[in-house]
C-alpha cells in the first residue's frame, strides 16, 4: 500500500516464501517500509527483515483486535451472494486465510498514526 492509500499488492505468502517474495516486490514498488504487528513473532520477523539487501525500516503497530477487524473487512470486501447473504455474518466461515487482510488494516493504522486520523 501506498501513502495514497492504495492497495498495490495483496497476497498470503509462505513464511518461507516472505524473503524472496519481498525481494521480487522490492523490483516492481519503491518499498522503503515494512509494518508489522508488534505481537505475534514480531521480533523474530525483524531479525529475519534485517536479512534483506538494504534492508527497509520496520515500524511496529498495534495489532490487537485486528483479527475480528479483518473478519469484518472481508466481508465488506467479499460480500456473500445468494444464499450466504442470509446467514448472519458471525456463523458465516471464511474459506481462506485473511492475514492479508490484517496487514492492510495494520497498515491503515500506521497511516492514521501519522496523519492523525
Amino acid at each position: 500500500m501506498g501513502l495514497d492509500r492504495m492497495l498495490r499488492y495483496q497476497q498470503v505468502i509462505a513464511s518461507e516464501a516472505v524473503l524472496d517474495e519481498i525481494t521480487a516486490l522490492r523490483q516492481r514498488f519503491p518499498i522503503s517500509m515494512i509494518v508489522l504487528g508488534d505481537q505475534t513473532a514480531s521480533q523474530g520477523w525483524k531479525d529475519t527483515l534485517s536479512q534483506l539487501p538494504d534492508p527497509p525500516r520496520i515500524m511496529l503497530v498495534d495489532e490487537r483486535y485486528t483479527t475480528l477487524e479483518a473478519r469484518d473487512r472481508y466481508w465488506q470486501m467479499y460480500p456473500p451472494s445468494g444464499l450466504g447473504g442470509l446467514v448472519p455474518q458471525s456463523l458465516r466461515k471464511i474459506s481462506r486465510p485473511i492475514d492479508d487482510i490484517v496487514a492492510i488494516l495494520l497498515i491503515e493504522r500506521y497511516l492514521n498514526r501519522l496523519t492523525g486520523d
